[in-house]
């Protein structure tokens, strides 16, 4: 058994490009997640290889399609038990980090997990999206949303009168996502990848022009 899970976290390693520090972290954050997943309902995936590749490295693949070296900053829309946002700072260590998430029992376990892996910069956040919208000024260049809100709430952000009208948004969709009407004019492409033996869409969206 231990051998098979060394083996999957030398097959990640390899992938995903990372250091043996940053293995050391994904490791540490693996286990806090199994511990707590069903006591507070964070995620059904529970075993090794499934965290691995539906949680981990489907957070990373944003990086085989958008330049994260690039920006300052980014956030996450009800992010859960982290992810995106959490896989994305271990790897990218210079971006300032939001995580939105209003469970508060969620929260104190992302509380958790960046004390454990010595994470700086990220502030957790527990307003809901419109009133994240309308009460709140931050300097956010992305905007991340997996597995949480749907696309025409997450379009909320650009109107006119929205601090957040230029920032850039992803979502993670499954294969064969069709734009609602009042979303298409904000869709600006769709990329297909494959995680295991699902196929998924990223939807980067911005402000139409």
């Amino acid at each position: 058994m231990k051998n098979k899970s060394e083996k999957l976290w030398k097959e990640f390693s390899d992938q995903q490009n990372v250091s043996e520090d940053q293995i050391s972290q994904f490791k540490t954050y693996l286990s806090l997640l199994l511990e707590e997943a069903e006591k507070i309902n964070l995620t059904a995936i529970t075993s090794v290889q499934g965290v691995i590749s539906y949680h981990f490295a489907d957070s990373l693949e944003l990086k085989n399609f958008f330049d994260l070296t690039n920006i300052k900053s980014i956030c996450d829309v009800g992010t859960g038990g982290g992810f995106p946002g959490i896989p994305l700072k271990i790897v990218y260590p210079h971006l300032k980090l939001f995580l939105i998430e209003v469970n508060h029992k969620k929260m104190r376990f992302l509380q958790k997990v960046i004390q454990a892996l010595h994470l700086k910069d990220i502030e957790i956040i527990d307003l809901d999206w419109r009133t994240f919208l309308r009460k709140t000024t931050y300097d956010i260049d992305l905007f991340c949303a997996r597995a949480s809100l749907r696309p025409d709430e997450l379009i909320r952000a650009f109107s006119p009168i929205c601090h957040y009208k230029n920032a850039e948004i992803i979502y993670w969709a499954a294969r064969g996502y069709e734009p609602e009407k009042k979303v298409l004019p904000f869709v600006k492409k769709q990329e297909v990848y494959q995680i295991g033996n699902k196929k998924r869409n990223f939807v980067f969206l911005s402000k139409s022009t």
